[in-house]
């Protein structure tokens, strides 16, 4: 086994988060897990992890956080950025405040983070920063615009970092699920704008193909459980010469490939499929 690491997880109150905390905690490492609300992880100290209140759109909440685990450690090992959620809906629906609190959450909140940890890594002369993006950061949903935009912009943020930090001896790593059994579909159709106009139709089959595709559908069978995007972290944070990209779940190597394989043209044809065109509904 690799050295015990200091972990900091952030949005560990349910799905990846959840997982990954009790996966690293369980493999010897100092893990603070953290949430908006400590209510909803409370349950992970019986784990093995230590706790902290941290929201990743406040940023008196991300500095006490990271104060706090260098205080008591010295240093943050390695940072694993997974708070996120996904807003769908046309383009045009999309309230200004929901899109901003999109990437507030979704990819200001990391690039914050990255910031607050990489003082005390540079002072060890190490550390691992481990990104959660999506295989959405190779392809766009119709209805998900807004979402598929923070994951890409998650990829450009983690390439530039990479090279960045490397020479300070930072490693940083893309992870990119696939369709994981989570409450991420639920979240996705609740934040859709089921109101009247002309993308009423449109955004209520959005909601109606996300809940199909995660939950009932033929690629449904090809996602995976949360603990499969934990054990892709874990190796993230362990290997000697980590991955700079991974995929994580059959759904993911699939779809990933066959955009690669389509021109834009015939994928736009593809997704006729799948959704109605606004406008010709």
């Amino acid at each position: 086994m690799s050295e015990p690491l200091v972990v900091l997880i952030t949005g560990c109150s349910t799905g990846i988060g959840r997982a990954t905390a009790e996966r690293l905690a369980r493999g010897g490492h100092t893990v603070y897990a953290t949430a908006r609300k400590l209510e909803a992880i409370a349950d992970l100290e019986a784990a093995g992890c230590r706790t902290l209140a941290l929201d990743v759109t406040d940023e008196a909440s991300m500095q006490a956080a990271v104060d706090t685990v260098v205080a008591e450690q010295g240093a943050v090992g390695a940072l694993v950025n997974n708070a996120g959620y996904s807003q769908s809906g046309a383009v045009e629906t999309v309230a200004p405040e929901d899109l901003r609190r999109q990437f507030e959450t979704n990819v200001f909140g990391l690039v914050r983070m990255c910031q607050l940890v990489l003082p005390s890594m540079r002072g060890a002369g190490r550390g691992r920063i481990v990104n959660i993006s999506s295989m959405g950061a190779n392809f766009t949903f119709p209805g998900g615009g807004v979402y598929h935009s923070t994951k890409y912009a998650v990829e450009a943020l983690s390439d530039a970092l990479r090279f960045e930090v490397k020479g300070f001896g930072v490693e940083v790593t893309v992870i990119q699920p696939g369709l994981i059994r989570t409450e991420f579909a639920a979240s996705a159709k609740a934040g859709i704008d089921g109101g009247e106009g002309p993308y009423a139709r449109f955004n209520a089959t959005v909601a109606t193909v996300t809940e199909e595709t995660y939950e009932k559908g033929p690629l449904a069978r090809l996602g995976g459980e949360p603990d499969d995007v934990a054990k892709a972290i874990e190796a993230a944070i362990t290997a000697s010469s980590p991955k700079i990209r991974a995929l994580v779940t059959p759904s993911a190597h699939l779809l990933v490939r066959v955009r690669r394989l389509m021109p834009d043209g015939l994928w736009d044809r593809f997704l006729g499929t799948q959704f109605t065109h606004p406008g010709k509904e």
